[in-house]
């Protein structure tokens, strides 16, 4: 696995998340529940890849 790809994709779902939380009061009602179930299954994952990475990380591959 390419981990300049990861590390972008950790970054931008953090930063989803931030600007979720920040902008919480402009967003409308309709688009802040999907917003925020989009974005928590975005940082979901980047915590599984974040583990992941580090499970792996003595392998060779």
């Amino acid at each position: 696995m390419d981990s300049s790809i990861t590390l972008v994709f950790i970054i931008t779902a953090f930063s989803l998340g931030a600007v979720i939380v920040w902008k919480k009061d402009t967003i409308p009602p309709q688009l802040r529940k999907f917003m925020a179930l989009t974005t928590l299954v975005f940082i979901l994952f980047a915590f599984f890849l974040i583990v992941y990475s580090f499970i792996t990380l003595g392998s060779a591959s």
